[in-house]
């Protein structure tokens, strides 16, 4: 289904104000910070405006390259995880102090994040998943660090430690959410 959007400034403001009137009704008003009008440009709406992008509900509303059916590159205005949710996402992990746990199994690590991080897939790979190929590769990198500390052969040996991780994803695709999804480390 297309949405309808406007088709000038004039008419953006205009049901801009009708909408804040229509709050004033019912005894509301439009946060001022949060409200405003978004060109949403895209391969149909080129024109330059200052402003083409929005955050709602941790998404980031933007212009983006998509590519067709025919394997075309052009540009779609769609949505994405926020930088801010991807910040929080960080911290989250950071949180865990996965590293730490080193007295649990892969497993173990599995079944305590997997429901977060299924969450995550979930809600933000719904749209332009590929957003979270930062979130992903930092939560591997933490699964490097926990691999360190674990076993003594990787101690100080980062790549060798990359190389063993991506080994364990080859042979348990499915131990982490995001490994199902492709994101597992190689198995150089």
């Amino acid at each position: 289904m297309r949405q309808k959007h406007c088709k000038s400034l004039v008419q953006a403001q205009l049901a801009l104000w009708k909408i804040a009137e229509r709050f004033r009704e019912c005894g509301l008003e439009l946060h001022p910070g949060k409200t405003r009008i978004v060109y949403c440009k895209d391969i149909n709406r080129q024109e330059n405006y200052p402003i083409t992008a929005f955050t709602f509900l941790r998404y980031t509303f933007r212009p983006r390259k998509a590519v067709d059916k025919y394997g075309r590159v052009y540009v779609n205005f769609a949505p994405a995880v926020s930088r801010d949710a991807l910040k929080a996402m960080r911290q989250t992990i950071r949180g865990w102090h996965l590293q730490l746990k080193c007295d649990k199994t892969l497993r173990d690590l599995s079944q305590m994040f997997n429901p977060v991080l299924r969450g995550w897939q979930g809600y933000y790979g719904r749209f332009y998943g590929s957003a979270m190929t930062s979130i992903w590769r930092h939560l591997n990198a933490y699964l490097v660090r926990w691999l360190m500390r674990k076993c003594k052969r990787l101690v100080r040996h980062k790549t060798r430690a990359w190389r063993t991780l991506g080994q364990l994803a080859a042979s348990l695709p499915h131990a982490f959410v995001h490994w199902e999804a492709g994101y597992a480390p190689m198995a150089g």
